[in-house]
């Protein structure tokens, strides 16, 4: 038991740490709880493991939201129009997470891990567009209302599982037109506090949290994403979220050969 904790609150130690540098941290601490609450049986610990998971790593979100405070005074009209999305879908996501039969999400964690791999990995070959203008570029109604259903769509996903969302976040502001890297940063950030943060609100109303396991893991991702903040002014994001692709890819393949 007690070298279980440790591991865990190494594994949650280094998700924080990638999620400052570069998003990701639900593939490593997921897998982690995953094993540890194997005795609840397959179906019931990957739901439990979920929802740990998303409560350990929430303050250390909350925390890189408040750090992107500045940020966020520049991009406010955008968390204005994407924040409604952002909250209803998370509540939706970890909804179906809580009341579906445990054994379809536990069906759905191979390949949940193999798209969330996969996002990773393509947003780590991208080439990257150069942001001269931070001016954002006007949208039609239909474009914006594409981008609501899209967002609402992201924050489902992230509600029930998470892993990869931000990349998708990024997409959302990247059609809207925001240019500025920093202000793009600060809105995935705050985008996603507020679709794990309606998620905790649900998980610990259903029960499904295991806190012996939470609270550590919480305070040990905290210290991960300060560490991280300050590694990621000499580490590539771009060479973290490769190696979590990387990660996530033997994960996928472990599940799917478990089945």
């Amino acid at each position: 038991m007690c070298w279980d904790l440790v591991w865990l609150c190494l594994a949650a130690l280094a998700a924080g740490a990638v999620n400052s540098i570069a998003g990701g941290g639900t593939l490593l601490t997921f897998p982690a709880l995953l094993a540890g609450l194997s005795p609840l049986g397959a179906a019931d610990a990957a739901v439990v493991a979920n929802a740990t998971s998303t409560v350990a790593l929430v303050p250390g979100s909350l925390a890189g939201a408040w750090g992107y405070r500045r940020e966020m005074e520049r991009a406010r009209r955008w968390l204005y129009l994407l924040a409604g999305p952002s909250l209803a879908g998370g509540v939706i996501g970890a909804l179906l997470v809580t009341r579906l039969d445990p054994s379809y999400f536990a069906a759905l964690v191979p390949w949940l891990l193999l798209t969330a791999a996969l996002l990773f990995l393509a947003e780590s070959f991208l080439p990257r567009k150069a942001a001269a203008d931070s001016r954002p570029r006007p949208s039609s109604a239909g474009a914006v209302v594409g981008i609501l259903v899209f967002q609402l769509l992201v924050a489902i996903y992230g509600g029930y599982f998470g892993a990869g969302a931000s990349i998708l976040i990024l997409g959302a502001l990247a059609a809207l037109g925001i240019g500025d890297v920093n202000q793009m940063n600060a809105l995935k950030t705050v985008l996603g506090s507020c679709i794990n943060g309606t998620s905790v609100v649900v998980f610990i109303a259903e029960q499904k949290v295991a806190w012996r396991y939470a609270l550590p893991m919480a305070a040990a991702a905290i210290l991960g994403g300060y560490l991280g903040a300050r590694l990621a002014l000499v580490i590539r994001p771009r060479h973290t979220k490769a190696l979590i692709a990387v990660i996530g890819l033997g994960l996928a393949a472990y599940f799917f050969l478990q089945r």
